[in-house]
């Protein structure tokens, strides 16, 4: 039996696929009536139905009826305010869900790969990091290096039998 939270502590949620609304009225703590009536203000709860015509959450309508009671009981929120609240909360999910992946398909940043790089100032050489370069003709430096360093290794590759 998983826990989840609720705004007074956490209520457990038996490992179940399918929830009646006796049994989620007993675990939200709340009135079926309320429950029905949630379902018309929150689109996100979406219960299926049964033959019968009765309803059957799920674990996420479940998870997610806590939510709310937690947000219009403890935190005394409006159910407008509420709704905009689950609203928030599902960007900042789905915006931290997707940064890595999108991480991955992008592939490693140049900047990542070269992390380090040799300018040559005035006679002096002296390591720095690409991003800290304000000036133009420095991050021109840059480039033509990386220029000719893969010139050298396009040649080298060219070389091999």
């Amino acid at each position: 039996m998983e826990k989840a939270r609720s705004g007074r502590g956490e209520v457990p949620i038996p490992n179940k696929l399918y929830f009646r609304i006796g049994e989620v009225s007993d675990l939200v703590g709340v009135k079926p009536y309320v429950l029905r009536y949630w379902e018309s203000e929150f689109p996100d709860i979406k219960p299926s139905k049964s033959k019968s015509g009765q309803r059957l959450y799920k674990r996420r309508d479940v998870e997610m009826l806590l939510r709310i009671k937690g947000l219009l009981y403890d935190e005394r929120f409006t159910i407008n305010g509420a709704r905009k609240r689950l609203k928030d909360w599902a960007r900042a999910e789905t915006r931290d869900a997707s940064e890595p992946a999108q991480a991955a398909e992008e592939g490693p940043r140049q900047l990542d790969v070269f992390e380090m790089h040799e300018i040559e100032e005035e006679g002096e050489r002296s390591p720095r990091r690409p991003e800290a370069q304000s000036a133009p003709r420095e991050s021109s430096k840059i480039l033509v290096k990386i220029r000719r360093d893969l010139e050298t290794l396009l040649n080298l590759v060219r070389d091999e039998p």
